[in-house]
């Protein structure tokens, strides 16, 4: 059996190549994702995206932040062999929006933002309240743990080499050109 620190060291570029498959399926097929929720109205890149490449024995890491910031300079990185390693994510069912990061290496969720919940007038209402507050975070476990399906499913499919890791080479390559 596996020690868990080498497990989680050994397996950790799953997370990455997840989160990587996961931007190139929000620009390329994001219909594709209603299979991971049916609920889901979007799924996009919010406002920061982290990156890291392994390159001549040394760890290069970049971060892009902020509102409406270009991405160009991650599809570069990714361009020179990086992957994503944390993203933060806008997810909308119906007329309510979470905000989210994913960190790639362990799939852990942090900075959730729900959408906000009615206010706690009375002490019955205080039950209701929780049970509300428990439903919209697990929206998003959920959410995470079927897109994590979704790309396992395509990762162990035969062509994945062949046909998925070529697409997104090509989403790279023409992303670049046309900025």
């Amino acid at each position: 059996m596996l020690d868990v620190s080498v497990a989680y060291n050994r397996y950790k570029f799953l997370g990455h190549e997840f989160l990587t498959w996961l931007w190139y399926t929000i620009e390329i097929d994001p219909e594709m994702l209603k299979k991971a929720d049916p609920d889901l109205v979007s799924l996009v890149i919010g406002n920061r995206v982290v990156l890291e490449n392994s390159r001549h024995n040394r760890e290069e890491t970049i971060t892009i932040r902020g509102d409406g910031a270009g991405l160009e300079e991650g599809l570069i990185a990714l361009k020179k062999g990086g992957k994503v390693t944390e993203v933060n994510l806008v997810y909308c069912s119906a007329e309510y929006e979470w905000r989210f990061n994913v960190k790639g290496e362990s799939l852990a969720l942090s900075s959730l933002k729900t959408p906000q919940t009615g206010k706690v007038e009375k002490k019955e209402d205080l039950e209701g309240a929780v049970l509300e507050r428990i439903f919209l975070v697990e929206k998003i476990v959920s959410l995470t743990y079927n897109l994590y399906a979704l790309f396992i499913a395509a990762r162990l499919s035969s062509d994945w080499d062949r046909r998925t890791v070529s697409r997104i080479n090509k989403w790279i390559d023409s992303a670049i050109a046309g900025s």
